[in-house]
């Protein structure tokens, strides 16, 4: 952590309920470790991506990308002079709030909990890391440091506007001051995970048969490539030009965010973690050229494979089993296990009884909820 603006541990705001300092593990570590350890990051396992659990082996899960995130975070954050725990510890939780079923799911239950202050899977992970991972003698939640929970809450950026109940909650016990930027090491965190997610889901939608080498020749970045495959291997088997390719795509997004970081950091001169927050705008981010050659390949990918037929056909398929699932728990909490039966019928009234069920929903894994709607409904 050679550089002045990064977050250093001996100057962290500390937890929400005071712990003595570890002697081996600076504050950060013990965040990255309860964060692997929580119940919360194991089921990402089976929580997906685009496609749904079962459809096989190959393709990406929430906890494959979260890996693959967290390994970009380090190597960005390590080049920069950056703290790599604390932007490590940001890149495993920042997915730990999603529901089952990706996107889709995400989308079904921002519907069905509209009447009840809705649902966004940021701050579901900070309910999750401050109330419902429940291990501990002292407290609930895992009593992350503030620097930690203010990476999950704004890596993406300030929070303006109405904010969502769960993060609300925990704002109000501890001002995350939501208005400013996040640190350098949660910024790159967040673009880890356009990086990631821009590199697995070519690899996938091609594995899935969704579009070809030949699409994507047509794309910027991936058709030269491509090409340059070509020229220094021709002939290449293909499953090994794919790759070739695709991890000079991830080369080249990687090597791009940290030339841009450099350039802005010596020009600007931020002096503190305070600086990077005061600034306008992000200090982590892509060029403007590639970041234009980014919205195209993301264009290309939401038209051939987040939309496309067949995951069209399932995202109907799961969404109709979260419609069916949540009104149902809402309506009869004893369908629920015994505790979370205890926690809806303790609710209060309607809106604190939907937060359970939606708490109880968000974190089943694909392969719990479909078992789950196949009893069930």
């Amino acid at each position: 952590m050679t550089a002045p603006y990064a977050c250093q541990p001996e100057e962290s705001r500390g937890r929400r309920w005071p712990e003595r300092m570890s002697t081996f593990r600076s504050p950060w570590q013990r965040d990255r470790d309860r964060i692997i350890h929580s119940s919360a990051f194991r089921r990402l396992k089976h929580k997906t991506q685009v496609f749904v659990e079962h459809e096989g082996d190959y393709y990406r899960t929430r906890l494959t990308h979260t890996i693959e995130v967290a390994q970009v975070a380090r190597t960005i954050a390590g080049t920069l002079g950056l703290n790599t725990d604390l932007a490590e510890t940001v890149a495993l939780a920042h997915d730990l709030g999603h529901p089952p079923f990706g996107h889709t799911g995400e989308d079904a239950l921002a519907a069905l909990m509209a009447p009840y202050g809705g649902f966004d899977h940021n701050a579901q992970a900070l309910r999750i890391v401050t109330r419902l991972e429940r291990h501990y003698a002292d407290f609930d939640g895992l009593n992350l440091t503030w620097e930690s929970l203010e990476g999950i809450a704004k890596h993406n950026g300030p929070v303006t506007g109405e904010l969502p109940y769960a993060l609300a909650e925990v704002n109000a016990e501890w001002d995350l001051e939501l208005h400013t930027n996040a640190s350098a090491e949660a910024q790159v965190a967040a673009v880890a995970d356009d990086v990631a997610y821009n590199h697995h889901d070519l690899h996938d939608g091609l594995r899935a048969g969704l579009f070809t080498e030949e699409d994507l020749a047509q794309l910027p970045v991936i058709g030269e490539a491509f090409a340059e495959v070509d020229r220094l291997h021709p002939g290449l088997e293909p499953m090994r030009r794919r790759h070739e390719a695709l991890r000079r795509v991830f080369g080249t997004m990687v090597e791009d965010v940290i030339a841009v970081a450099q350039n802005r950091l010596a020009s600007l001169q931020p002096q503190s973690v305070d600086d990077i927050r005061g600034m306008e705008g992000p200090i982590i981010r892509f060029s403007k050229p590639l970041y234009q050659n980014l919205k195209a390949i993301k264009l290309f990918l939401f038209q051939r494979m987040y939309r496309a037929p067949s995951v069209v056909v399932e995202r109907r398929r799961v969404t109709e089993m979260l419609n069916g699932l949540f009104p149902l728990f809402l309506d009869d909490p004893s369908k629920m296990p015994d505790h979370w039966f205890r926690a809806a019928e303790a609710a209060g009234d309607e809106t604190g009884r939907a937060r359970i069920v939606l708490d109880y929903v968000a974190g089943m894994t694909d392969r719990f909820a479909i078992q789950e709607a196949e009893r069930l409904l």
